[in-house]
């Protein structure tokens, strides 16, 4: 899984390489507007009309190398710029280089408007800008997100996210693609970041990762593809047995959808056993969708204690409302001492009480959810959504898996994961309960909380991603995830 790094690592990565290699800032720029280039020609190679917006600093020195290339090679190129001049060393240098060859340079006025381009490169500002865009800056921003004929390629990290936390304060530009120097930051995955940065792709510029070796990476990077790195192919001799029993609890009267969705995923995510502690009119429809759960009618703890006794793990929360049932199935599953899994009314009724360290669970909390635990705005948490979920991993001392976009796993002691998977058409009622169930399916499996968090949020996500490319995103249902779970879930298959 790729590493992750800060605003701050990277330069003192940068700062490692130019001692190491005897570079210097202009070999750097140059390094960079070259990869540019190259990522414009191949992805826009029928691009004539070149648009580059350059600030000030080196984001904008970027900028310059990349257009003397494209204006060297007969390509009708064009630079707007801010009010602010450029600033002495390598960015100065860069544009007198490009100026000097008779490049084309206009200081950007509002009313003018933007010029026709087949394509527009943004290179304002780089990693350094952790404050909300203004005047000048914010006038063309919204410039280049009204012209929706022309795709845009950002350098680095589109100007106005925050490349840390991928914040945007507001204002950002919508990138196509965003071409994301040395090392990938982790604002550019999580948050309105990810939103903004459209495909990412990084360039190291030819430095070596031994650089980062004394720093500290943010976060690593989860794809698809590192799926086989935790569902290997079971031996011959396996039985149920070995992969344990989830017990699911929850579906409160008129919520019996919520634990059948639950229940399902644990199946698929490969749990030896599923059972399920529900109320006794949800009985019936659990059996008929999927009879391999064992499904019981339970109406108080002592009824519960013989299924929390037989379990390994414990997946609680989904539709369990808010009754005196609830909270007597939630007591009863925080006192049995087994591996839980906690999501939806499961983390509501948490957020009421004291908050207790809870060791061995995973917390699935929505954004909305993981405010309440904190105690803050929503939109106070969205700010920083790494910050959020290293707070409610140190609170409850267990792991954590921060749902929505750029979905975040930490857990104490680890370094957290970014789950680059997912799409807009999850976003409806029902896919966190067949997270949960898929999560409790792993750790019922063997697998670590932590690593269960991970991998079950991935394949999740990989298993919506797949249900999107087959359908499409709108009208997405969290049942059309169970066939992709079950086949990405064996994604190493034996000849």
């Amino acid at each position: 899984m790729p590493k992750l790094y800060r605003g701050a690592a990277v330069r003192a990565a940068e700062q490692a390489a130019m001692a190491r290699f005897g570079l210097d800032e202009d070999d750097l720029m140059a390094r960079a507007g070259l990869a540019a280039w190259r990522l414009l020609l191949d992805r826009w190679p029928q691009a004539q009309r070149i648009g580059i917006v350059c600030g000030p600093g080196n984001n904008g020195g970027d900028g310059y190398v990349l257009a003397e290339l494209a204006r060297s090679s007969g390509r009708h190129v064009f630079v707007l710029r801010l009010d602010d001049d450029v600033k002495a060393g390598a960015a100065r240098r860069a544009a007198d280089v490009y100026t000097q060859a008779g490049g084309e340079v206009a200081t950007f006025v509002v009313e003018d408007g933007l010029p026709q381009a087949d394509i527009w490169v943004d290179a304002l500002f780089g990693i350094g800008l952790r404050r909300a865009l203004e005047g000048a800056a914010a006038d063309i921003v919204a410039a280049l997100n009204r012209d929706r004929m022309s795709p845009v390629l950002s350098l680095d990290v589109p100007s106005g996210v925050d490349a840390d936390s991928g914040h945007d304060h507001g204002l950002a530009v919508r990138a196509t693609v965003t071409l994301s120097f040395i090392a990938g930051k982790p604002g550019l995955y999580t948050g309105r970041g990810r939103e903004m940065a459209g495909e990412v792709t990084v360039d190291t510029l030819g430095l070596a990762d031994h650089v980062f070796d004394d720093l500290e990476p943010a976060a690593r990077l989860a794809r698809a593809d590192a799926l086989p790195l935790w569902l290997q192919p079971r031996a011959r001799s396996a039985h149920k047995g070995h992969f344990g029993t989830v017990l699911c609890i929850g579906g409160d009267h008129g919520f019996g959808g919520a634990i059948a969705l639950c229940a399902e995923a644990a199946h698929r995510a490969g749990a030896g056993r599923v059972s399920a502690a529900t109320r006794a009119e949800h009985v019936p429809v659990l059996l008929t969708r999927r009879p391999e759960t064992m499904a019981r009618a339970i109406a108080s703890a002592d009824e519960l204690k013989p299924l929390l006794d037989a379990a390994s793990v414990i997946a609680i929360g989904p539709g369990l409302g808010g009754s005196e049932w609830s909270a007597a199935m939630l007591y009863a599953a925080l006192d049995a001492g087994k591996p839980l899994v906690l999501d939806a009314d499961a983390l509501n009724a948490m957020a009421r009480r004291d908050a207790q360290a809870l060791g061995d669970a995973v917390l699935t909390p929505h954004p909305g959810e993981a405010a309440r635990l904190l105690g803050e705005r929503v939109a106070d948490l969205e700010r920083d959504r790494i910050l959020a979920v290293r707070q409610l991993a140190a609170r409850y001392d267990c792991a954590v898996v921060l749902k929505g976009a750029g979905t975040v796993v930490m857990a104490p002691g680890e370094i957290p994961v970014i789950v680059d998977a997912g799409n807009p058409g999850m976003a409806t009622g029902g896919m966190g309960d067949v997270l949960t169930g898929v999560i409790a399916g792993a750790i019922a499996q063997g697998w670590s909380n932590f690593d269960a968090a991970v991998c079950g949020a991935l394949l999740h996500a990989a298993a919506g991603d797949a249900a999107a490319r087959e359908g499409g995103e709108r009208g997405l249902l969290p049942s059309d995830l169970f066939v992709h779970l079950r086949r990405l879930a064996n994604p190493v298959m034996r000849a």
